[in-house]
């Protein structure tokens, strides 16, 4: 088939839809859907060969990335490598870790001290010039392809620089280039989107709008001053980001991470989010992609409780995004830890277990940004549990203030007259592995050591995809250096976000190696066998003890029954699973299930299923992602 018989087959199969979907959301502008259309084709014939071949394998087989060899890894560039070449010659740490996934994190252009990690984009098509260029980011993810890894890139959509020359264009009055964002001559309409748009950043950032002295202009900021909201409502902002968008697909890139997406869309007397058109929005995306780009994925971020998160899958017969970040699933781990009670992290994994295998979600017990507690707090009122209350309970047991703690996180966005904040710290130093060091006491060691093991454990046994913080895998610790740099002091989310600890790799430190090990262990069990596919049903199931949870996941006859003691104590399963008891064993440690004595040592897990490896269509590869 000719590339342009491949497009216009693509091309018509969709446009009606498409077509549609633009028309009613920008007044039949059908000058705007040409202009669209024109720049689709555009940017599919500048798409390489490479990336086009690598399209119609993908196109074959959807599913391509819901395998059980599914591995992510997530780090910034400076922090892990320095530089994108850095990465590169870095690679060969990245296979050892089974990774075929790596999310590199903000690296365009953003202006030093008013970027939020790299969330304010002065440049789309420009890479942070100390990191290095688009050239040699391409050069990076052709590498990776070749070796059979997947790279991820965050698109931040909501928002760019005040930097951005449509920013500074708008500033110096241009009236094209104020319809981009949302400017007003005065405070009237901004104060009645106050009266229903809720804050973001109270503490630090209050409001949603910045006054601009030098112009005399009111914008809208919805996270920081120095980041000023799109306005999606004009057909020109979604042309120009479908095209940054399609820009950095033939960059080479596989799954763009669509941040902060419940927000794009603003409309006064809402609380501009979840709006029905941000989902026509993403819904016109994924159309765009499957046209230019099929073997592209979308990966939504929506930091919401589940009832709001997962309305961004679509329909199976209209999805949205491929994947999902699951955000209150890391929450809810962190307070299982600090509670020991495992009812909550149950109840929240039984909503995601329950929806269609067709929907991903990509699992983290900690990401680049910090934990919010956005819990399920109308259930947990059943209990007598006072939100407030708790999440300062919350709060000072992960940052060593509560009775008998040993985690050593720090606050983020201390609001005091909301007696609310949000956390920040590594798995290792939230485990207690920070802390213990420090004392040099080897029995809390283990115990520290046992906690991020079983947590590693739990988390690739979930449904979905697994992805690591670069650094959790030699169990790297809270850096505090961040304090001394004037440009990050103030945010507390640095402190999970220092350089990679090399010397504890080449020196192949005995702590670091001992958690490698044994992630690289659960990882190569999960890799191959077919049963950690996402075709597999997940569910939890009771134990007889609120510390333990209970994970059973099924593919026909094979089953596997695992184990979390999420207590630092000997805990009894009185409920044991029998239904894969005959010959069964623990896949970790070897341990027949009939000399398992129905005891977990604390923090302690276990894998139960038969010693079964074959998988149905022979074993996979760890390269089989690379679609």
């Amino acid at each position: 088939m000719k590339q342009s018989e491949e497009f216009t087959r693509r091309m018509e199969s969709r446009y009606d839809e498409l077509k549609w979907l633009y028309c009613e959301l920008y007044h039949n502008d059908r000058q705007g859907l040409a202009w669209l259309c024109d720049s689709m084709e555009r940017y599919y014939e500048e798409r390489s060969e490479s990336c086009k071949e690598k399209d119609r394998r993908r196109e074959a087989n959807p599913d391509w990335y819901k395998g059980n060899d599914a591995l992510g890894m997530m780090m910034y560039t400076e922090s892990f490598a320095g530089t994108l070449k850095g990465v590169k010659d870095k690679l060969d740490y990245v296979k050892s870790c089974g990774v075929n996934l790596l999310h590199l994190m903000p690296l365009l252009e953003s202006p030093k001290g008013r970027d939020d990690g790299g969330y304010a984009v002065a440049d789309f098509r420009k890479v942070q010039p100390e990191l290095g260029t688009m050239e040699d980011l391409k050069e990076l993810t052709e590498e990776c392809s070749r070796q059979g890894i997947n790279c991820c890139m965050d698109f931040v959509m909501n928002h760019t620089s005040e930097d951005h020359e449509w920013a500074r264009a708008a500033r110096a009055g241009d009236a094209d280039a104020r319809r981009r964002y949302f400017f007003y001559d005065n405070w009237d309409i901004p104060s009645e989107y106050e009266k229903t748009v809720p804050q973001v950043f109270p503490t630090t950032a209050p409001g949603n709008f910045t006054w601009l002295e030098d112009c005399g202009q009111v914008v809208m900021t919805t996270f920081y001053p120095y980041q000023w909201d799109l306005n999606y409502g004009n057909c020109v902002v979604f042309n120009d980001m479908v095209g940054n968008l399609l820009f950095l697909a033939n960059c080479g890139i596989d799954v763009i991470r669509l941040d902060a997406v419940p927000y794009i869309w603003k409309e006064l007397g809402t609380n501009c989010r979840n709006l029905p058109q941000v989902h026509n929005l993403v819904r016109m995306m994924r159309l765009v992609c499957e046209i230019v780009c099929p073997g592209v994925l979308l990966l939504g971020e929506v930091v919401m409780e589940p009832a709001k998160v997962v309305p961004y899958f679509g329909t199976v017969e209209k999805p949205e995004c491929h994947m999902l970040y699951n955000v209150t699933t890391m929450a809810s781990t962190w307070h299982t830890i600090a509670t020991r009670d495992t009812g909550l992290l149950k109840r929240q994994l039984d909503q995601v277990c329950a929806l269609p295998r067709e929907y991903v979600f990509l699992n983290y017990l900690r990401c680049h940004d910090d934990i919010g507690w956005g819990l399920d707090y109308d259930w947990l009122k059943n209990f007598g549990i006072d939100e407030a209350a708790h999440k300062k309970y919350l709060n000072d047991y992960l940052t060593g203030r509560g009775y008998g703690s040993d985690s050593r996180g720090a606050l983020y966005n201390d609001d005091p007259r909301l007696r609310d904040a949000r956390l920040c710290g590594t798995t290792a130093s939230l485990s207690g592995l920070e802390a213990v060091l420090y004392e040099r006491n080897d029995a809390k060691k283990e115990t520290a050591l046992s906690c991020i093991k079983m947590l590693h454990a739990y988390l690739l046994i979930q449904s979905g995809i697994p992805m690591i913080y670069s650094g959790d895998e030699v169990g790297q610790l809270n850096d505090y250096s961040y304090k001394d740099d004037p440009f990050k002091r103030d945010d507390s989310r640095y402190i999970h976000r220092g350089k990679f600890p090399w010397k504890l790799v080449d020196a192949k430190d005995d702590t670091a190696m001992e958690i490698f090990h044994e992630l690289r262990k659960l990882e190569t069990i999960r890799a191959g066998r077919d049963i950690f596919a996402g075709k597999a049903s997940v569910e939890t199931f009771e134990t007889g003890n609120v510390h333990v949870l209970g994970i059973r996941r099924r593919l026909g006859e094979d089953v596997i029954t695992a184990y979390f003691n999420f207590s630092g104590e000997n805990q009894t399963v009185w409920e044991m699973d029998r239904e894969c008891a005959t010959g069964a064993v623990d896949l970790c440690s070897g341990r027949a299930l009939s000399d398992f004595h129905d005891e977990l040592q604390p923090y302690g897990y276990a894998w139960f299923g038969k010693e079964r490896r074959k998988c149905n269509d022979g074993c996979s590869s760890i390269r089989r992602i690379a679609g």
